[in-house]
């Protein structure tokens, strides 16, 4: 088997046919770092590469599924990273390499040949609910959550996946607030396959699974093959073109801005509890006279 940094593939020992990926980094809710969406790149073409795989299960290891971004350093230091500038003026094209990069290597799991499901407990979130909606199905535990909460401030969703899962009248409604929703909520709603209580996801996931796995691979491409290319059609990678654009200058506009310098005076946690409490976001002049006060007090 493949050897990774953030996480693992195999074959599930008693039926061949289904992959186990774990997202392996539980001392930080496998948020997703600098290596990672390359290594599920990789092992993704890996289970493609094998025969005997017909289905891929995709999961996190620990308390959730994935808890987005690592972030906490780029908010916090100063520090300069292709999606977070500021030695020199913004580089957007830098910043949509990097990002487009990652969201390429997130519709891996889209454009495998091979169904994918994602298995969720705990938190899809952020850029963790990218990887889980870039999977063909969606299992979830009644009590998991999955949203996008920096829609709020300082985030885009690159794969544009929400509209095109849920349709554009409940995606307005979660890109508008941040808000996320447990899993009953995304059965409901259509944008998971099936909610079931935490004892029973491990039981509903492999029955999924290997019903899948009986069918021939051929036949598992084909219809893929069909759904996706609807997608295609409607104008998904024009979407997410735009969406990782976008990305970038949340991040780099005065309310981006002052985010991170909240986060570096007053620490991440403080940035996201203000994000997340439906306090106004300060904008536009009030958000540079902010930045100018905080970087005075830097200095």
């Amino acid at each position: 088997m493949p050897e990774f940094s953030t996480l693992r593939i195999d074959q599930q020992p008693d039926n061949q046919r289904i992959a186990r990926l774990l997202l392996n980094r539980p001392e930080r809710l496998n948020a997703i770092n600098d290596a990672m969406p390359g290594e599920i790149r990789a092992a993704v073409e890996w289970a493609e590469g094998q025969d005997e795989v017909h289905v891929i299960v995709v999961e996190g290891a620990g308390k959730g599924f994935c808890g987005g971004y690592d972030l906490a350093a780029y908010a916090e230091q100063d520090i300069e990273h292709p999606c977070q500038q500021e030695a020199a003026p913004w580089d957007p094209m830098l910043d949509y390499r990097h990002m487009k990069r990652c969201t390429e290597d997130f519709m891996s799991l889209w454009r495998c040949p091979k169904p994918t499901i994602a298995k969720v407990h705990g938190a899809a979130v952020a850029g963790g609910s990218d990887i889980a909606l870039c999977c063909d199905l969606l299992l979830m535990t009644e009590d998991a959550r999955i949203g996008y909460m920096p829609t709020r401030v300082w985030g885009c969703p690159t794969t544009a996946m929400w509209t095109y899962r849920l349709g554009p009248l409940r995606a307005k409604q979660m890109m508008f607030t941040g808000d996320v929703i447990d899993g009953r909520t995304a059965a409901d709603w259509g944008l998971a396959n099936q909610a079931v209580p935490a004892a029973e996801l491990e039981a509903a996931t492999l029955r999924l699974a290997t019903r899948i796995a009986g069918v021939p691979r051929g036949h598992l491409q084909m219809h893929k093959l069909v759904v996706n290319q609807v997608m295609l059609n409607m104008g998904l990678e024009q979407s997410q073109t735009l969406a990782t654009v976008f990305d970038g200058i949340t991040r780099h506009n005065p309310e981006g801005l002052w985010f991170r310098r909240h986060a570096q005076e007053h620490g991440f946690k403080s940035a996201i509890e203000w994000r997340d409490s439906g306090r106004p976001i300060p904008e536009g002049a009030e958000a540079q006279a902010l930045i100018r006060a905080m970087d005075e007090r830097k200095r």
